[in-house]
């Protein structure tokens, strides 16, 4: 492999020195061949494949955070776990091996790390780097990242190729709505997504506020040993009690290799789920009834499902929460929770009252009201001088913007295991640029046909989908511009079809091959 920056053990080493100019030609040495941004599981995924198709390719990543694991780095509190099966959220090229397919958020964290270690990326790992601003320079076709650090500084990095796996959840802010009479409430007040450490809910009452699958796996964590839980739910989602363990996957393990094993189950979880994603969405009343009816067993007769598991949309208009082994219904069924579907009025000094007037008492509230959606990980794009506004440019194939030359970005799938998508992204940006080398091209971007509809970028009702609409991208009504959240469509169009589909157009340094039509002047180039 051809050398990469000196990386050290200390997080803190310092990057390589900026150049003095900003344009600096496409082919030096101090320029990076890739700039990925996140060290999540999409990052640390798309270094990974990388290093095995591209081994003449110098990279870095960027990560913000102090650790390895993005998302699964970040959320700490109780019950955190998948909601996907490992099968499919884990590598297709590392078999994911532990006992249970559904697994807590300690489990995912040490498989990407561990992922990270055996593949030799943790040296190529800056930690505590924010990227800020990202300036395209067609002139030397490269471009030119700023970053702050943990410390206060800055640095400027140059790269020819930027791959953003960031996700699109912001870190810093979740969804947090305002009730009335907060300030009278002598109780705690916690959120999810930062769960304090020093949090002793043992023994205590304890109110978690949603019915999104951060609750689902809040509310049988916290029952095991709080006084009491209650969920509060405001409307009803849809709940489906999945085993723990794939038995299928277990016998296949001890009748094959380890990676024929893995493939076959994820195959199996991959055909399944596309199937019966179908199956809900052709026959949504069918479907529907059925779901509530599994709720209604689980629960038993105390408790009704019509009321609490019952809602008023069609099945995966907003995603559907899984209950690992039924523990929600579980705990809900032996008393130690309890599902109340109605709104809060306002606060009071010991809990909340209801629209209904009911008053729920509760030492400690917890808003698992959603999260906050975040495009580019808060960073700016530029393009020649010319900012680029994310929600006005359209998504080719789910990973690349319209108009943006040179920069890949990682969007998982909605319906089904995120790491499905950023398998093919990261397997793609490797063949985009192994066919760019041939060819001695430096430049791709997708350029916009006007002639295709757009449409909104994520087919979901979700609060945290609808709350981001005015900043996500938009898709086509039509190919390659379309998401067709299908794995057996994507893998087609992304691993088997041709570069050159007469959409992406190609370039070499001082070109920018067609019309730019989607960006506007910043307030430097207007100057």
């Amino acid at each position: 492999m051809a050398p990469v920056f000196p990386a050290a053990a200390d997080p803190d080493a310092p990057l390589q020195a900026p150049l003095e100019d900003p344009g600096a030609p496409a082919h030096t040495p101090d320029i990076l061949d890739v700039l990925i941004v996140g060290a999540g599981l999409s990052g640390i995924g798309a270094a990974a494949t990388l290093q095995r198709r591209c081994t003449d390719k110098r990279y870095l990543i960027l990560e913000e955070r102090a650790a390895i694991g993005g998302t699964w780095d970040l959320f700490r509190y109780p019950g955190v776990r998948s909601d996907s099966d490992m099968y499919t959220l884990g590598y297709g090229f590392r078999p994911w091996t532990a006992q249970d397919a559904i697994a807590d958020g300690a489990t995912i964290r040490d498989y990407i790390a561990a992922t990270a270690r055996e593949h030799g990326i943790e040296r190529h790992i800056r930690f505590g780097h924010t990227v800020v601003d990202a300036a395209w320079c067609s002139e030397h076709a490269h471009w030119t990242v700023q970053a702050h650090r943990a410390d206060g500084s800055s640095v400027v990095l140059h790269a020819r190729f930027l791959h953003l796996c960031s996700g699109y959840y912001d870190y810093q802010r979740a969804h947090r709505p305002r009730f009335q009479g907060e300030a009278a409430y002598r109780g705690r007040i916690v959120q999810p997504q930062f769960w304090p450490h020093d949090l002793d809910y043992a023994g205590r009452r304890v109110l978690v506020v949603g019915s999104g699958a951060t609750a689902v796996s809040l509310v049988p964590a916290l029952a095991q040993t709080a006084a009491h839980v209650t969920m509060l739910q405001r409307s009803p989602s849809y709940v489906v009690a999945r085993p723990r363990r794939d038995r299928f996957a277990l016998r296949l393990r001890r009748w094959l290799p380890e990676k024929a094993a893995y493939a076959l189950a994820r195959w199996r979880i991959v055909l399944e789920s596309i199937a019966l994603y179908r199956l809900l969405r052709v026959l949504p009343g069918f479907t529907r009834r059925r779901m509530i009816a599994m709720a209604a067993r689980m629960l038993g007769p105390g408790i009704d499902a019509g009321t609490h598991f019952a809602p008023g949309y069609k099945p995966w208009d907003q995603r559907i929460c899984v209950a690992p082994g039924g523990d929600l219904f579980r705990a809900l069924r032996s008393g130690r929770a309890e599902v109340v579907t109605d709104e809060i009025a306002h606060f009071s000094e010991r809990g909340v009252v209801l629209a209904s007037g009911r008053a729920l008492e509760a030492d400690v509230v917890v808003l698992a009201t959603g999260l906050r959606m975040k495009i580019l990980g808060g960073a700016t794009l530029s393009v020649d001088g010319r900012r680029v506004d994310p929600s006005r440019a359209m998504s080719y194939k789910g990973m690349m913007l319209s108009d943006v030359p040179n920069c890949a970005l990682t969007f998982g799938y909605t319906n089904a295991s995120w790491t499905l998508k950023a398998d093919l992204t990261a397997e793609w940006v490797c063949r985009l640029l192994r066919w760019m080398d041939r060819r001695g091209l430096d430049i791709a971007v997708a350029r916009r046909d006007p002639s295709v509809p757009d449409a909104p970028f994520l087919d979901l009702s979700s609060g945290y989908v609808q709350r981001a609409a005015t900043i996500l991208p938009r898709q086509g009504r039509r190919g390659p511009w379309r998401v067709h959240q299908n794995y057996l469509r994507d893998l087609a169009a992304i691993r088997w079809r041709r570069i050159d589909d007469g959409t992406l157009r190609f370039g070499r340094a001082g070109e920018l091959p067609g019309d730019d039509v989607l960006t506007t002047p910043t307030k430097a180039a207007s100057r």
